[in-house]
């Protein structure tokens, strides 16, 4: 199968939530690319055959410009046109409506706890939760009303504070009709998460069996994307078909353009950067499949958890 070619936009890193695990966390201060700017790396990606733009943040619904931004990616015949989004403008239904009419395709919504006690005390914006709730079904009476052929999911960051709930939220997930999600073990690279590492970084041995239970809503419902990303396989072999990575590195290469890097290979660069194995890898029947854990992660807790699979 030929891989799709994507590219991924960080049209700048402002945004109305204040994520305490966000990675791009001390970034808000660099500046927003220009209109004019993302115009043009929309136009060289679909130049060099991209087929699937993906525009991220911060968050992306805080550009004035994101609906003409949408109508031009339109405009060049990207087959998918998607936002990672916290779901907050979606509750203004003008707005949710004018994103959808101008080709936006498919929508990956932020949703980090399954209350708003739990969500709004890791986003520190009070009232989000509750936004993104109705975000998501005013997207979802929109596609209806219109005929629209949108994918909706989400994405779940997952980190101390939430780890115990996530059952809970997964089967909240579902209950919003949202089929194609996707539960992020946090990334302490940079960020929030490398800032206050105790605080929002779980110990895999302790967060896997509650990830279990949530990816077990996706086995029991038969949902093709009901994965977990960023995790030692060690832990899951009896989820590998639930492991984001080993799909993503068959179906896609992805190019990754930011305000301040550029990535041309964002599955390969993850495991030279980011990801790391360690000696007691070695001789693991999934060695070759698994791309380790976060080298921030090996640098604090060490590699004592990890546990070869024979």
């Amino acid at each position: 199968m030929k891989q799709i070619n994507k590219t991924v936009i960080i049209a700048g890193y402002q945004c109305n939530n204040r994520c305490i695990f966000c990675i791009n966390y001390d970034k808000r201060e660099i500046r927003m690319p220009s209109f004019s700017e993302v115009k043009e790396q929309i136009r060289n990606a679909r130049n060099n055959d991209s087929t699937y733009l993906e525009i991220i943040g911060g968050e992306p619904t805080a550009r004035p410009d994101i609906i003409s931004l949408i109508k031009y990616a339109k405009d060049l015949k990207f087959e998918t046109i998607m936002i990672a989004t916290n779901g907050r403008m979606m509750a203004y239904e003008d707005f949710a409506r004018t994103i959808l009419k101008a080709g936006l395709n498919s929508i990956a919504f932020s949703i980090h706890g399954h209350t708003a006690k739990l969500h709004d005390s890791l986003t520190q914006a009070p009232g989000s939760f509750d936004q993104l709730n109705k975000g998501v079904q005013n997207v979802q009476k929109i596609i209806k009303e219109l005929g629209l052929n949108v994918l909706i999911g989400s994405n779940t960051t997952i980190v101390k504070q939430n780890y115990k709930f996530l059952p809970k939220i997964g089967e909240h997930i579902f209950k919003l009709g949202l089929f194609n999600a996707e539960y992020i073990f946090v990334d302490p690279t940079y960020g929030g998460a490398f800032d206050d590492f105790d605080k929002l970084v779980p110990k895999i041995s302790d967060a896997a069996p509650f990830i279990h239970k949530c990816l077990d809503i996706g086995k029991k419902h038969r949902i093709v994307h009901w994965d977990v990303r960023y995790v030692p396989l060690c832990y899951f072999q009896d989820y590998l078909g639930q492991i984001s990575e080993l799909k993503e590195v068959v179906n896609f290469h992805t190019e990754q353009i930011a305000p301040d890097f550029y990535n041309p290979d964002s599955e390969k660069g993850r495991q030279l950067i980011g990801r790391a194995k360690t000696l007691k890898c070695q001789g693991c029947k999934l060695f070759d499949q698994c791309e380790g854990i976060w080298k921030e992660y090996l640098r604090r807790l060490g590699d004592s958890e990890l546990k070869k699979v024979i």
